[in-house]
């Protein structure tokens, strides 16, 4: 029981020590921060298009009527 135990921990401590699955975390964290910002970038570029083209809407009408 005492021979298990030990091998037990020893299994436990060779997997915290390794560093495989490290890459994977940190791209997919580059990839969550590179999101956010392109959608935050996003909706203040949807926010812009839609005031020019309102604008844009807007001139248009005052000559058409």
């Amino acid at each position: 029981m005492k021979n298990m135990l030990l091998a037990f921990c020893i299994k436990v401590q060779d997997l915290l020590n390794r560093d495989d699955g490290q890459d994977l975390v940190e791209y997919s964290l580059v990839v969550a921060i590179i999101s956010l910002g392109a959608t935050a970038s996003m909706q203040s570029l949807a926010s812009g298009i839609s005031t020019a083209f309102s604008g844009l809407s807007a001139t248009l009408s005052t000559y058409v009527t």
